[in-house]
């Protein structure tokens, strides 16, 4: 199963913007399975995902598993939809588990400290000065998770007009680190979110509850939005986004099971 796993998850491009640079199609390994489906009761790691009754190895050779058994019916059924060949660039859900489980696991402080340094710089922090149709498409996006991160985390950010850097309160950063779970698996789903948008404080409110996926996928793409809306859609753009929006949601459904 080893050799089989590194050949379908480290040995070929996922991005298919990547790939398509690369010369066209990655060389896709057939489905040698028939069924995909959880082990019965919680064994070492969690619930194990199994393809006919045999257990999957991530990368670093440990148990593909979750901590619940919806978490792991969802990896399931995502090993279960593939169809003549295994895409790995379709399996968004095993590829954060696999991150989880071989890395994210055993240094979750390094991590949580990743997630914090974008709140020194986030995204939502930065805002245009022009023209007044951005302004205020930024404030109807941000400003309600500003106001949440000082009203629930006791942080108060400073805004900043520009691309001029700003340093941020220590003690509002302090603030909303504490907000930053603990829990391997859920702290790998905020720090997938973080890179994904750019922003630690969406991440953080998605993982509260305080918004769902497809909100905080719009917060963080309102720049492009307004781009696009005034000078035409980029189609490569765009193909590019619904890979990483597959990967958000992937996330979502981690914050969502995982306990």
């Amino acid at each position: 199963m080893r050799d089989i796993f590194e050949e379908i998850f480290e040995n070929q491009p996922l991005d298919p913007m990547v790939s398509a640079r690369q010369g066209g199609r990655p060389n896709l390994r057939k489905r040698f399975y028939t069924r995909a489906h959880i082990g019965e009761g919680a064994g070492e790691g969690g619930f194990a995902v199994l393809l006919d009754g045999k257990p999957i190895k991530t990368p670093a050779r440990r148990a593909l598993a979750a901590p619940t058994r919806s978490l792991a019916q969802h990896l399931a059924d995502e090993w279960h939809a593939q169809t003549e060949v295994i895409e790995p660039g379709r399996m968004p859900l095993t590829r954060l588990a696999n991150a989880v489980i071989d890395a994210v696991a055993d240094q979750t402080a390094p991590v949580a400290e990743e997630v914090t340094k974008y709140l020194g710089t986030d995204l939502l922090f930065y805002r245009a000065d022009a023209p007044p149709g951005l302004v205020a498409l930024q404030s109807q996006h941000w400003d309600p998770l500003l106001a949440w991160a000082h009203e629930k985390l006791g942080a108060r950010f400073v805004l900043v007009e520009g691309v001029v850097f700003a340093a941020q309160p220590d003690a509002a950063i302090a603030a909303a680190r504490k907000a930053i779970p603990n829990d391997p698996w859920k702290l790998g789903a905020v720090a997938s979110v973080t890179t994904l948008t750019g922003s630690g404080l969406l991440a953080l409110a998605l993982s509260a509850g305080q918004l769902d996926v497809n909100a905080a996928w719009a917060a963080a793409h309102v720049d492009d939005d307004w781009q696009m809306a005034h000078w035409g859609r980029d189609e490569a753009a765009i193909a590019r986004r619904d890979y990483r929006f597959a990967e958000m949601q992937a996330a979502a459904t981690v914050l969502r099971h995982a306990v």
